[in-house]
């Protein structure tokens, strides 16, 4: 779900406030029957991800891990960088998963807190979001990294931008198919995949704040077939 206009970024609220949140917005799901939850953002998974997981009994996936995995198996120099939101950051997630899988990385990261605004108003190219990367990523260039982690969803809009500050010898890795992977394997494993002769699935799109504003962002990433967007019940 969408954060409202009040609860948005989530990426420069503190951990308590970003653990909140995601309760809240995971209990709304319970609600609604799921059998699977993937926290697809994240700032959520490295604020709220142990919270979620010993609340609910239910396969939780995050995005963080699957992120680290895909670095490990990119670095050839074992120099690895990472760009997030500021919460990410500051919460040591993206090091913790890296070191716990190779614990000689080298680790350098950078919070990029303007890619989220540049990327939901659509200024992926040009001279603004160049400059922007350019600012944010000189001491990634220097540092000598040949992996960089774009470790916030809204990143992969601004790939060009980023590719094009990096230099083609750095490998950018994108989490979200690891997690698609991620969540592939668990419901493969619990026997929770969708039986072959079941109705087609249905989408359904639902926001915390006005719909239509998410609609219009959910469209730019996610294509045109966005259908209708609800707008959820949560506390203020």
């Amino acid at each position: 779900m969408s954060g409202s206009p009040f609860r948005k970024p989530n990426g420069t609220k503190s951990a308590e406030t970003v653990t909140r949140y995601s309760l809240e917005n995971v209990d709304f799901l319970i609600a609604r029957g799921i059998k699977m939850l993937v926290v697809a953002c994240n700032t959520s998974t490295a604020a709220a991800l142990d919270t979620l997981e010993a609340r609910y009994p239910l396969p939780i996936v995050g995005v963080v891990a699957p992120g680290a995995r895909a670095a490990l198996q990119s670095t050839r120099t074992g120099r690895v960088g990472v760009i997030a939101t500021e919460a990410t950051i500051a919460s040591g997630a993206y090091t913790r998963a890296l070191r716990a899988l190779r614990p000689d990385l080298e680790i350098y990261t950078r919070p990029c807190p303007l890619f989220v605004p540049l990327a939901e108003e659509g200024w992926v190219e040009g001279a603004i979001p160049e400059h922007v990367a350019e600012t944010y990523l000189a001491s990634l260039t220097r540092s000598g990294i040949d992996t960089l982690v774009l470790g916030c969803t809204h990143y992969p809009m601004l790939t060009g931008v980023i590719q094009l500050s990096m230099g083609d010898e750095v490998t950018l890795v994108n989490s979200a198919e690891e997690t698609a992977k991620d969540a592939y394997r668990v419901l493969t494993a619990g026997d929770l995949l969708r039986d072959d002769d079941a109705p087609a699935p249905r989408h359904r799109f639902v926001a915390t704040g006005d719909p239509e504003p998410f609609h219009r962002l959910a469209r730019r990433f996610l294509g045109p077939d966005v259908g209708a967007v609800d707008a959820a019940t949560v506390p203020a």
